[in-house]
């Protein structure tokens, strides 16, 4: 069973909450003076500059719903310092048959960002890696293969 538990920093938490104020505030009044001035313009039949606000309008209160609920079912994690890998994990792994290892840093799945090694804990690596400890073996399956990883640590 996958783990639907959405999981944050408290950074991450922190930034959440700083956009939804500045999409209330800030970008809600952008739209609609954007409408009031499309509106302006006449017939709304055949007003791009109308059909483009509207949909700006939808795409902002898409974002805004989607920010409240992540933050009302988040939950937050601490930096964890255990044996066992977990959300907020860094995790150093050496690839079998590759000389040097590779640091990921189990995270929720809002917070991915893979040029700074952040990997989601439903990834199939994160997933594979949730719960093993230092000096475990683990497989991981991939569309061009299957990976072997030894733990080398688990911070």
């Amino acid at each position: 069973m996958m783990d639907t538990t959405k999981y944050l920093t408290g950074e991450k938490f922190k930034e959440l909450e700083k956009e939804l104020e500045i999409l209330k505030t800030v970008k809600r009044k952008e739209v609609a003076i954007n409408l009031e001035y499309a509106r302006s313009l006449g017939d709304l039949s055949e007003n791009a500059e109308y059909q483009e606000a509207r949909e700006l309008q939808a795409t902002i209160e898409d974002r805004i719903i989607t920010i409240e609920n992540t933050l009302k079912t988040a939950e937050i994690v601490r930096e964890t310092h255990g044996d066992h890998v977990s959300v907020g994990s860094v995790v150093t792994v050496e690839k079998q048959g590759v000389k040097g290892t590779q640091k990921f840093k189990i995270v929720g799945s809002d917070e991915v960002n893979t040029a700074e090694g952040k990997i989601s804990n439903q990834s199939p690596t994160g997933s594979v890696l949730m719960g093993k400890t230092r000096g475990d073996m683990v497989t991981v399956k991939t569309p061009k293969g299957s990976i072997d990883y030894k733990i080398v640590s688990v911070e």
